[in-house]
């Protein structure tokens, strides 16, 4: 399944990206609260776990405006704050669940299978945005039909721009979820993955999907 960290401690988040990558699910990590909700409403997660305390935005406050605009996500909050009043505070506002900080990471992963279940969906195998398709578990890619050649992280970079299509991907974005850099190391590492995943997926075809923003970063769609 397709997991949303929300998660400020950078030591944190990397013992729960850990955690639930080696339970085989796929992690993406926001750093505050702002992006965490931006990401929220615009991927496609099966469940989220939220810390209740982020800067910019709070995990309760999130959650509360996650429902209002129709998203059901499963969400679990994770927070230092769990007696009883702040319990029923985060549950009454949407969240699913709540776990006490700390905790066991058996315990995580019970409680994020356990809202995964119940929700009874099947996971996503494949994405297309326009004529572009990918094969999640055949790792391949197609556009009009031709089958694209495309490197390990190249396949990563397109899985997270058409899991994000129509959405202006930041920057930051690609660095925390596909090259899981929590800082900027000022190269043009994305912009030459950019290049030549531009190169594969539009030279040859008549309609480009890949376009810059300017001064945001880039969105995908047909």
């Amino acid at each position: 399944m397709r997991v949303l960290v929300v998660e400020d401690d950078t030591d944190m988040a990397e013992s729960l990206k850990s955690s639930l990558a080696s339970d085989d699910h796929q992690v993406e990590w926001a750093s505050d609260g702002e992006t965490g909700e931006n990401m929220a409403l615009n991927g496609a997660y099966d469940v989220i776990v939220l810390d209740r305390m982020l800067p910019k935005k709070q995990g309760v406050s999130i959650v509360r405006e996650l429902r209002q605009k129709g998203v059901s996500t499963p969400v679990l909050i994770l927070s230092a704050l769990h007696d009883e009043d702040h319990r029923v505070e985060g549950l009454n506002a949407g969240a699913n669940d709540y776990l006490g900080k700390p905790f066991s990471t058996r315990e995580l992963l019970a409680r994020v299978r356990s809202l995964w279940h119940g929700r009874g969906r099947e996971p996503q195998t494949r994405l297309q945005v326009a004529d572009l398709e990918m094969d999640l578990l055949a790792r391949t890619v197609r556009r009009s039909g031709k089958k694209l050649d495309l490197q390990p992280r190249e396949f990563r970079l397109l899985e997270y721009l058409m899991r994000h299509a129509g959405q202006t991907v930041t920057r930051k974005m690609l660095l925390e979820n596909v090259w899981d850099y929590h800082f900027d190391p000022q190269t043009n590492v994305i912009d030459v993955h950019i290049s030549r995943l531009r190169s594969k997926i539009d030279r040859d075809f008549a309609q480009t999907l890949l376009h810059t923003v300017r001064g945001s970063g880039y969105r995908l769609e047909g």
